[in-house]
């Protein structure tokens, strides 16, 4: 698909552009409404047509989770293996912009597959959750205050290290929007074993110096707007000794691992990302 169209979604998706505005741009670029209504599915994508794992999945058991914040409830997705015979890592699953999508949920149930604890948090909580609406989510998550967001987040970590099969070793990742705060968690939370943002934007490197876990960043070639901050970021981790790797996927787009959104989705990159995180999860959160 042309990068022109990519980018574009991008801004929309990411910036206070309207969708009447974003509409009538699309438009005039791909020429015309027949032309715009072939390109749209494919960017947007289709949530409910994502499940490689399966809701009701024989050898997992799910739940709603519930824990306390200093802002109020929270919520989230609860994925465990059912005849787990050792204590687990547990993994805080970060969603994009959008809220707690079914296509988020369904990598919560895919780590949790993988022999882990996982716990996709509905960042959305304190409005009363993950609307259906995208454009509602993604004007919510403009409506949260950091400080809070973040307290929620960490709430999250400190639920999964109660629970009474966790090993007590934790990791999160997030993707997009989730990245970035992959990243926040990393310089607050001490405990944190592993970080794994995918494509989130970077923190100040005047935080660097606090990260004390082992980081996993997955980065996407043609995404302008997120690896304009790598070098810093990554001059910050080198200068700080942070125990971190860095991969950047060339030809792969910004929300490369979404595969219920065809225009950006890489299903060889998504793989491989996939493959080196799990290997990342399972050398450092086993018991």
């Amino acid at each position: 698909m042309n990068q022109e169209i990519i980018q574009l979604f991008d801004e929309y998706t990411h910036k206070p552009l309207s969708r009447e505005v974003f509409l009538n741009r699309l438009t005039k670029l791909v020429g015309g409404v027949a032309a715009l209504n072939t390109i749209l599915p494919a960017l947007e994508g289709t949530y409910s047509a994502s499940a490689i794992v399966a809701e009701d999945d024989a050898e997992l058991h799910f739940s709603t989770a519930e824990f306390p914040s200093p802002n109020g409830v929270i919520k989230g997705y609860l994925v465990q293996p059912k005849n787990a015979k050792q204590s687990l890592g547990a993994v805080l699953v970060i969603h994009e912009n959008r809220g707690l999508t079914t296509h988020i949920k369904d990598v919560t149930r895919r780590i949790a597959k993988e022999g882990f604890i996982a716990l996709g948090i509905d960042g959305l909580s304190q409005f009363g959750g993950t609307p259906t609406n995208e454009d509602e989510g993604r004007t919510l998550i403009g409506k949260l205050d950091a400080k809070q967001n973040l307290e929620n987040m960490m709430s999250g970590l400190s639920y999964l290290r109660t629970l009474k099969n966790s090993n007590q070793k934790t990791a999160c990742i997030g993707f997009c929007w989730g990245g970035g705060i992959v990243n926040d968690l990393a310089a607050k939370d001490p405990q944190l074993t592993l970080g794994v943002p995918y494509y989130g934007r970077q923190i100040d490197a005047a935080l660097v110096p606090n990260i004390k876990a082992k980081l996993m960043l997955h980065y996407a070639g043609l995404d302008e707007r997120i690896n304009a901050g790598i070098p810093a970021y990554q001059s910050a981790l080198k200068n700080n000794q942070i125990d971190y790797q860095l991969f950047v996927y060339e030809g792969a787009q910004h929300a490369f691992n979404n595969d219920s959104s065809p225009a950006r989705y890489q299903e060889g990159t998504a793989k491989l990302a996939w493959e080196r995180t799990m290997n990342f999860f399972k050398k450092y959160l086993k018991s």
